[in-house]
């Protein structure tokens, strides 16, 4: 499928590995996508997958590339403003009740190197005494 494409197109392996490298070149994400998506629709007709084969490039990301291009809007991941909240976060009195359950069964490393309390209480355990105990946390 690929080969065929390739030749139709009359694109040989040397323009495919120049091609790699320029595009290698250029900035990411936005850029360096829209580059991808020109090439992709030049060279292989708009085919992602036979760019994923050739170049080597993500698939979505030569997908989201040619739609870059056609339109010439630029997608925008904002992937750091996606946190998740800490349990701790959602739940203020998980982190109390598990200190609760697993005081009496802690106790200090034996060389006493440290201040840190160390306990051998699986979570199956802590689990079963809220089970006892009827408090639960989503």
């Amino acid at each position: 499928m690929k080969t065929s494409i390739l030749a139709q197109q009359g694109v040989t392996t040397e323009i495919v590995d120049l091609v790699s490298r320029l595009v290698d070149l250029i900035p990411w994400p936005a850029r360096r996508r829209r580059a991808m998506g020109d090439v992709a629709l030049v060279l292989l007709d708009g085919k992602y997958r036979v760019a994923e084969d050739v170049f080597g490039w993500g698939r979505s990301v030569v997908q989201v590339g040619i739609n870059e291009f056609k339109t010439g809007i630029s997608c925008v991941n904002e992937i750091s403003t996606r946190v998740k909240p800490r349990t701790e976060e959602k739940n203020t009195e998980l982190l109390a009740e598990i200190h609760t359950i697993m005081g009496p069964h802690s106790e200090a490393e034996s060389h006493l190197r440290t201040t840190l309390l160390y306990t051998n209480m699986t979570a199956k355990a802590v689990f079963r005494h809220q089970l006892q105990n009827q408090r639960f946390y989503c």
